[in-house]
């Protein structure tokens, strides 16, 4: 095997600048009291439509939603005091490497199990076809929750990474891809993304008119990952509704602030932090779809490692254009081409360049963007593409920090902190 530690680094005498932390500020409404929210919510609809001895299936995805565990807690302790008998259904299509454990393993990572919710978790890659599009494509559905009485659809509204549209990640493509499970995702990504716009809303839409769906509880975030809106959607509404919550959540999201940049590291990527594992909303970079994202210019991207949540699916690397030997070590192939296969895009299955260490592989990036002429490095360095109004920039950004309305510098630059085998210690999230 390639001994990376052999590599000779042509850019071995490149300078490292020193950083600054600073802050970086958006919109920061947020929900105060996310159990009471639910519990008040899901009592006006028991008043007009009761639960009262419904068996219901709530669905819980694979993406790392903010305070997930205390929502579908409050969810489904909420439709049991109303007499209600929920269960939970992972619906994240492919994820989990595409096995009913795996699924149940992910739901467990954060927080969610039969103990903590106080209901069964039903977790199954067992479809059932419950109705066709108009071009014959089946639509496939959960079996389990296709048994069920009625159907609630938990989900975060946001733009996705792939595709545009009126609808993007949120409740109708946990519909069509995440109650889909291993098949039905399979089966609509063969259509490929440039039709998603259309597809999501169609396939969500048959199933609306078949199962009976009892409501959709849509969490949209803030850019500092707290809940700015937890909203109980009535099935009626709930396509109409979705729209009108994704342009509210297009205009909370992160971005960088600063002019450009000629190295962004990134200390990790995982599908807990987006379906791309690094937003493309924030780098400007996508496997498909691409002339449709537009971030701030960024020359080159470090991947550092991956997240715990992700289990190895190393989903997105290939979009960096350096990584670390580390990172790769921490690839789990099985569920990394399961889901790069399922979804039809090999672009971010790849394998960039894998240095010995963090500090090989900025060094490298920084010699890849140096220009004919000797000026300052302008490098940005974030934990992931969710953890964003805390960051690093190098000394080359402090006058547009200090000119910048909605950025603050919070410290004095300092030298990188490499440990003795030439890694850097984690970002602290933002919150």
């Amino acid at each position: 095997m390639f001994n990376v530690e052999k590599v000779r680094l042509a850019g071995a005498d490149v300078e490292l600048p020193r950083m600054l932390p600073i802050e970086q500020r958006y919109a920061a409404e947020s929900v105060d009291d996310l159990e009471g929210t639910l519990r008040a919510q899901v009592a006006e609809h028991d008043r007009a439509h009761p639960v009262s001895g419904k068996r219901i299936a709530v669905t819980v995805g694979s993406r790392g939603i903010a305070q997930l565990d205390r929502i579908v807690i409050a969810l489904v302790g909420a439709l049991a005091e109303h007499g209600a008998k929920p269960f939970v259904v992972p619906a994240m299509g492919s994820h989990g490497g595409g096995t009913a454990e795996g699924q149940r393993q992910v739901l467990a990572e954060y927080g969610v199990t039969e103990e903590t919710v106080g209901a069964p978790v039903i977790s199954s890659m067992e479809t059932v076809v419950i109705t066709s599009l108009a071009d014959g494509t089946p639509v496939h559905f959960d079996a389990e929750a296709a048994q069920a009485d009625s159907v609630v659809v938990l989900g975060r509204v946001k733009p996705h990474t792939d595709f545009r549209g009126t609808h993007e990640s949120g409740l109708a493509k946990m519909i069509a891809i995440g109650l889909g499970k291993h098949r039905g995702a399979a089966t609509l990504h063969r259509h490929g993304f440039e039709k998603f716009d259309t597809l999501i809303p169609e396939a969500a839409s048959a199933a609306l008119d078949v199962v009976p769906f009892e409501f959709a509880v849509a969490v949209v975030e803030n850019a500092y990952e707290n809940i700015a809106r937890l909203e109980l959607v009535a099935t009626d509404r709930m396509l109409e509704r979705e729209a009108e919550l994704l342009a509210e959540a297009k205009s909370l999201m992160p971005k960088l602030l600063m002019s450009d940049i000629d190295v962004l590291v990134v200390d990790e990527i995982g599908k807990d932090i987006s379906g791309a594992g690094m937003d493309p909303n924030i780098t400007g970079r996508a496997p498909v779809n691409a002339d449709k994202f537009h971030a701030t210019p960024i020359k080159r991207i470090v991947v550092l490692g991956l997240t715990e949540h992700t289990n190895g699916n190393a989903c997105g690397l290939g979009l960096a254009d350096l990584t670390t030997q580390g990172c790769v070590d921490q690839i789990e192939f099985g569920s990394f081409y399961t889901n790069s296969l399922t979804s039809g895009v090999p672009d971010g299955a790849r394998i960039p360049m894998a240095l010995a260490n963090d500090r090989d592989a900025i060094v490298a990036a920084l010699h890849l963007t140096r220009g004919p002429q000797e000026r300052p490095a302008k490098v940005v360095r974030i934990r992931n593409t969710l953890s964003m109004p805390r960051v690093e920039v190098s000394e080359a950004y402090a006058r547009e920090v200090a000119e910048h309305p909605d950025m603050t510098a919070l410290g004095e630059p300092l030298p990188w902190q490499f440990d003795a085998t030439g890694r850097l210690p984690k970002l602290p999230p933002a919150h």
